[in-house]
């Protein structure tokens, strides 16, 4: 099989092919730096939960409404959301940190959705709607996700100092007198949004693999928060790429492939990466005991 017929073949000559490409893309350049933010603000399991919060709400407006794609946005918006305030209230409220009160709610809320769509749907509307199709994305779902990456990375870049500020130290961002209360929801609104988006295309359980994965990777190849974002949304968009590319050619399931692709980039990384790579520290303590 020649180079033309395995990378490009596909692409050229199929228009779904195209559209989760470009879908993808977009994803990739948004999750990226908003994972790598998740990352630096310790907040990577409260993206996990979050992801599955979206469910409900998403069932909700699927028994409501059918295949909307609007509909099954705003709602997984609007439960993911909710979940992200019910958890801060209760870290407020009570001793109980703001991971514990996340991992409830999404805990209840996850039982809730696979609850509503399997006694309302059947166990292939379940399967869509937790593993998503990026194959299937049409141009009313595209234009959304790119709405949604072109907003992220334009909002970013207005808020990008004080979310850094806030992410290491929030309690100089407090004295410069502006708080950290609004960059949190700034933060958690993206977050979301990119949750939503990456929900069209891979589904709840897998929307957050390609934010994380790859914003995990970058930080044995970069140091510079900026960096670190370049390189998170590198290697997403690789991982789509390549994840779309076997599962045309392997028959694979989509959404599964883009997320394992990550995955093997994620450890590849944790073993060959430049800085604290398993290998490099390796041969520097064999070095260091040679000397």
């Amino acid at each position: 099989m020649s180079l033309y017929a395995l990378l490009v073949q596909p692409f050229a000559e199929f228009g779904f092919m195209r559209r989760a490409l470009v879908a993808c893309l977009a994803l990739g350049l948004s999750c990226g730096p908003v994972g790598t933010l998740l990352v630096l603000r310790r907040m990577s399991l409260v993206g996990d939960a979050i992801a599955h919060a979206l469910l409900p709400g998403a069932a909700l407006a699927f028994v409501a409404f059918g295949y909307s794609l609007w509909a099954m946005s705003l709602g997984g918006f609007a439960a993911a959301m909710a979940v992200a305030g019910l958890a801060g209230l209760v870290a407020r409220l009570t001793p109980q940190r703001e991971d514990a009160s996340f991992a409830a709610f999404y805990l209840i809320a996850l039982a809730a959705g696979v609850m509503i769509i399997s006694v309302r749907g059947s166990s292939v509307d379940l399967m869509h709607v937790l593993f998503g199709s990026v194959l299937a994305v049409d141009d009313a779902s595209l234009l959304l996700i790119a709405g949604i990456s072109s907003f992220s990375l334009l909002v970013l870049a207005l808020v990008y100092r004080p979310l850094v500020i806030d992410g290491f130290d929030p309690g100089f961002l407090r004295a410069l007198g502006h708080g950290g209360g609004w960059v949190h929801a700034v933060f958690l609104v993206l977050l979301v949004l990119n949750l939503v988006g990456g929900f069209q295309a891979l589904g709840t359980l897998m929307a957050v693999g390609l934010m994380m994965l790859p914003a995990t990777a970058a930080r044995f190849w970069a140091a510079e928060v900026w960096s670190l974002a370049a390189v998170a949304g590198g290697l997403a968009v690789a991982s789509a790429c390549g994840g779309l590319l076997l599962s045309f050619h392997a028959q694979w399931p989509s959404g599964p492939a883009i997320v394992l692709l990550a995955g093997l980039f994620y450890l590849l990384s944790l073993l060959l990466g430049r800085r604290d790579g398993l290998l490099g520290r390796l041969l520097a303590r064999r070095a260091h005991r040679e000397l």
